[in-house]
């Protein structure tokens, strides 16, 4: 309902990312894509598995995101896993850096969405989980599930 009102249509989610690693700052970035991109983007044939965003340069790049090639785009295709440039503020990218070198965390794209016409990426400053972490997220989802259906067993 939110996302309807705001104009936001998600295109890809990491839904991967939330069980790897404990998501902490969230940003947006815009993205610069070339025709072919945004319509293989719009019609949802890319995935985020292992990508993740780096900055080089004072630039911030989101690397090994997959967008498949348009198959109307012939020869002025793109190239599925080449680096996209990510569109920041200069004092953020700058966070970005200190936070990323001091206390040894990852930028994760955790979604891509149209916003108003435009692509969007949303960044997650992560952490990554240990194997037991994993686990015990498991657990919790298990005990939150039968706790559930218990109290669905009760009302019936």
């Amino acid at each position: 309902m939110k996302q309807q009102e705001e104009g936001i249509k998600i295109l890809v989610d990491n839904r991967r990312a939330r069980y790897n690693y404990f998501l902490e700052d969230r940003m947006e970035a815009g993205m610069v894509l070339t025709g072919s991109e945004v319509k293989s983007a719009r019609n949802g044939k890319m995935h985020l598995t292992d990508a993740y965003a780096a900055i080089k340069g004072n630039e911030l790049w989101l690397l090994n995101a997959h967008i498949s090639p348009y198959e109307k785009a012939n020869r002025l295709n793109h190239e599925p896993d080449r680096p996209r440039k990510l569109l920041a503020h200069r004092r953020e990218i700058g966070r970005l850096l200190g936070k990323t070198r001091e206390k040894g965390l990852t930028l994760i794209p955790t979604k891509i969405y149209l916003k108003k016409g435009r692509i969007k990426c949303e960044l997650a400053l992560a952490k990554g989980k240990h194997h037991q972490d994993k686990r015990e997220v498991l657990r919790k989802k298990a005990s939150e599930d039968e706790a559930r259906e218990a109290v669905r067993q009760h009302r019936k």
